[in-house]
């Protein structure tokens, strides 16, 4: 993937996968910078492309009480120093039209919700702002679909846009990834692979969704295999004192060491 219309992007010489990382949410500026502080490191040494991940505020929620942000501009304002403090871009994910103008005043890409993939307005607000946009793949929808999402955003004159796989339901508790999707998505724009959404439990009884972590390498592995552009991979020092989605998150700790040996396959894979 080219990734020259990212702002800040580091660029490498190593024909490698490039990385969106962070937390689930923006819990506060030294969580923020710790999480960013330790992924920059390892991508630097690893020469992967890298952008930080972070929600500034959670709009989909199973019950009222869950946690939905710290506040809007504070979370943003936590992202931009974030992109400033180490000279990387940032993406966040917007939920209504009012926010695409708002968010795109902190951060370098603009990412759409799954469940909000087919709402025009949404999308056509997010290109209009001349950021990257990153469209995630409806659990409900077939990858040739998506190209309809692609295509509303080129038609706005927007040419930066790319595709992220968080897979798809698989009855009413579960997730699965096909990755057939993977070649056909490439076809419509460069496509990421989420892997720890893609190992979320939805829809459990208590109101908080569950997930698979011990599952990550493997799905994330077979990522690589199948050639994807770039993984998205939330992660947090504290999963399970994490404030959104720490069910399914990566532990900070296990980052390197997975990191290493997806940069080995996707090398294996250069020169088969």
């Amino acid at each position: 993937m080219n990734l020259d219309h990212i702002p800040k992007i580091k660029h490498t010489q190593s024909n490698n996968f490039f990385l969106l990382a962070g937390p689930c949410a923006i819990e506060g500026e030294d969580m923020a910078m710790r999480i960013a502080e330790t992924i920059v490191n390892i991508t630097s040494k690893l020469e992967i492309p890298y952008v930080f991940k972070g929600s500034f505020k959670k709009a989909n929620r199973s019950r009222i009480d869950s946690f939905t942000g710290i506040g809007d501009e504070k979370a943003l304002k936590i992202l931009e120093k974030v992109s400033k403090e180490f000279d990387i871009p940032t993406v966040t994910d917007i939920h209504e039209v009012s926010d695409a103008a708002m968010a795109a005043q902190y951060v370098d890409v603009l990412q759409i919700p799954a469940f909000l993939v087919r709402q025009t307005d949404l999308v056509v607000a997010a290109a209009e702002t001349g950021k990257v946009v990153n469209l995630k793949k409806g659990q409900f929808m077939s990858p040739e679909s998506m190209k309809h999402a692609v295509t509303k955003v080129t038609d706005c004159n927007n040419s930066q846009v790319m595709i992220t796989d968080r897979g798809t339901m698989f009855g009413y508790q579960d997730m699965i990834v096909d990755f057939r999707g993977i070649p056909t998505m490439k076809a419509y724009a460069p496509v990421v692979l989420d892997v720890t959404h893609s190992l979320q439990q939805p829809n459990q009884s208590v109101g908080v969704t569950g997930g698979r972590p011990e599952m990550i390498s493997t799905i994330a592995r077979a990522g690589i295999a199948t050639g994807v552009d770039g993984l998205f991979i939330e992660t947090h020092f504290d999963p399970a004192n994490a404030k959104s989605d720490g069910a399914n998150m990566l532990d900070l700790n296990k980052l390197q060491k997975l990191l290493t040996d997806l940069v080995a396959i996707r090398k294996t894979i250069n020169h088969l």
